[in-house]
């Protein structure tokens, strides 16, 4: 399966977007399907739940970033999940890159490498893991966006700008000790939507073969 790409504009200047995107636990409830369940180090792990007509399926899996440069707003994501029924396993090479597009827009660029073998192989030759990849994208970026609105007003009155000053100056004459992480910190939230994917191009087909 040949490397494809997507694209999609977050409505903010680009450190503010950038440091959003690199923020996997801020940003996976944006992702339909997925569900991160727990962080330990800079390892996520959650699964992926899929549903294509009476069919159900999810993979379990994790995530790490191999390479990140905040400079130059590149990141190279590794993903790899096996099905929990058995279908097959999946591999995921993800690289992100930011542009600007102006002070207030900035452009995100994703080439999705991907790997399946076993069953869930026919995904990927149908069509429809590309098919789903443009449908996700427009999704997240619509979620991702929304969030970011929904925080701005809550943000601003949690940090009014005669308040910043004398509290960095506190913490530099005190620094406080910080408390210690758990190795493994459990992530809860409501469980994942499934992708559906009948609906999308090959998945009529593709649910045939597998019934």
């Amino acid at each position: 399966m040949e490397p494809f790409t997507n694209e999609f504009t977050v409505h903010r200047p680009i450190e503010q977007a950038w440091a959003v995107l690199t923020d996997i636990e801020r940003i996976a409830p944006c992702m339909k399907g997925a569900q991160l369940q727990e962080i330990e180090g800079d390892i996520y792990r959650g699964v992926v739940k899929l549903k294509l007509g009476p069919i159900s399926t999810q993979f379990k899996g994790q995530a790490h970033f191999i390479e990140r440069d905040d400079v130059n707003h590149t990141a190279v994501l590794k993903g790899e999940g096996r099905d929990t029924g058995g279908k097959g396993h999946a591999e995921a090479l993800i690289t992100a890159h930011a542009e600007v597009v102006s002070a207030d827009v900035t452009k995100v660029v994703v080439v999705s490498d991907i790997k399946l073998t076993g069953k869930v192989a026919q995904f990927g030759r149908l069509g429809v893991i590309r098919d789903t990849s443009e449908k996700l994208m427009s999704d997240f970026a619509h979620n991702l966006n929304t969030m970011l609105d929904a925080d701005a007003p809550a943000a601003a009155a949690d940090a009014p700008a005669d308040m910043v000053e004398p509290a960095a100056e506190a913490a530099s004459t005190a620094p406080a000790a910080e408390p210690a992480q758990p190795k493994v910190r459990t992530i809860t939230g409501p469980a994942a939507e499934p992708i559906e994917l009948s609906d999308l191009g090959g998945g009529a087909a593709l649910l045939k073969k597998m019934l």
